[in-house]
């Protein structure tokens, strides 16, 4: 069963297309990761399927109301956490947590029992008496977490939730997404941390508002173009200015204090490369064959994409006459 639906979304800023003719499906207790780098649309496409704002054409479904005619009802039943979730900081968190619960229409008779149990799940209880001004980066996403599950959604959205919290509150922040997807909760979440879109089920790209693919981590990874290698070494710049001209190297990037370096066969370009690099001056290099993660695939897609619409570009300048007549 799908609980969210869309087809041919698309919405603009002026001459910016955010989303370009978006159709996705997410089934019921599906966690469904979007990534992709800043700009590419992301905290729109999530606006778009709360209802928070409409698409210029398109439509969408989410737990089967319209996006555009039925907002309140999806309202009611999901919850929307954003990058900079609305916490009180001169509230406590058990004040915070009752404040949502006002907002979301939570009875009264179910409010203590809720709190407790959401307090519980997020190891809160001991901190309820402390303003959310004083909790830490991680405690407070925790928080923010658990006033949206007050009302008990059976779909939330989450805007790069650990953006910027410390690796230990991400991995606990995760630990509570995973209790959540054992109750059947869907999650649909954008990160820019692509070993949280490992843990989901499937991962999507977005790219200049385009959804460039949709599929499981694995069947990403397996998607690779070639063979890849890892190189170390003190002058990388310098390296990968070397490396791009070379025949066996289809293309290479950085990768923090690592080159990225995607070649056909990795056997034949190890031994080739080192020595290229020897014979260039370059000594003291770490060399070795790397399985491609789901970054790798993602910086390959969007190379070999840009590249087209670059060659699609020069063509247009190049030969204006053979695309406004293709016979000729």
């Amino acid at each position: 069963m799908h609980v969210i639906h869309v087809k041919g979304l698309t919405k603009r800023f002026g001459t910016l297309v955010a989303v370009d003719n978006l159709t996705l499906t997410v089934a019921k207790g599906e966690s469904f990761a979007l990534v992709g780098p800043d700009g590419a649309g992301k905290t729109t496409t999530i606006r778009l399927l709360c209802g928070i704002m409409d698409p210029d054409s398109g439509w969408g479904k989410v737990l089967t109301y319209d996006t555009i005619r039925e907002t309140e009802r999806i309202k009611d039943r999901i919850g929307y956490m954003p990058q900079r979730f609305g916490l009180y900081d001169d509230l406590t968190v058990a004040e915070n947590l009752a404040f949502y619960a006002d907002i979301y229409r939570v009875p009264k008779d179910l409010r203590r029992g809720r709190t407790k149990e959401l307090l519980e799940f997020a190891r809160l209880e001991q901190f309820q008496s402390r303003l959310a001004a004083k909790l830490s980066g991680g405690m407070r996403q925790k928080l923010g977490l658990i006033c949206t599950l007050v009302h008990r959604p059976e779909i939330i959205f989450l805007d790069e939730p650990t953006f910027g919290v410390d690796p230990v509150s991400r991995r606990e922040f995760w630990q509570i997404l995973y209790q959540l997807q054992l109750s059947g909760i869907t999650i649909f979440l954008s990160t820019s941390y692509m070993d949280e879109a490992e843990r989901a089920h499937r991962v999507g790209l977005l790219h200049r508002g385009r959804l460039l693919l949709t599929d499981t981590p694995r069947s990403v990874r397996a998607s690779f173009q070639g063979e890849l290698l890892e190189l170390k070494n003190a002058e990388l710049h310098k390296i990968k200015k070397i490396l791009d001209d070379h025949p066996l190297v289809q293309q290479t990037y950085l990768m923090g204090e690592r080159l990225m370096i995607t070649v056909d066969q990795s056997t034949r370009a190890l031994a080739t490369l080192q020595q290229y690099l020897a014979a260039s001056g370059i000594s003291d290099v770490i060399l070795k064959t790397a399985e491609p993660g789901l970054e790798d695939v993602f910086v390959q897609i969007i190379r070999c994409r840009e590249e087209e619409t670059r060659s699609l570009e020069k063509g247009n300048t190049a030969r204006p006459d053979k695309l406004a007549d293709p016979d000729n």
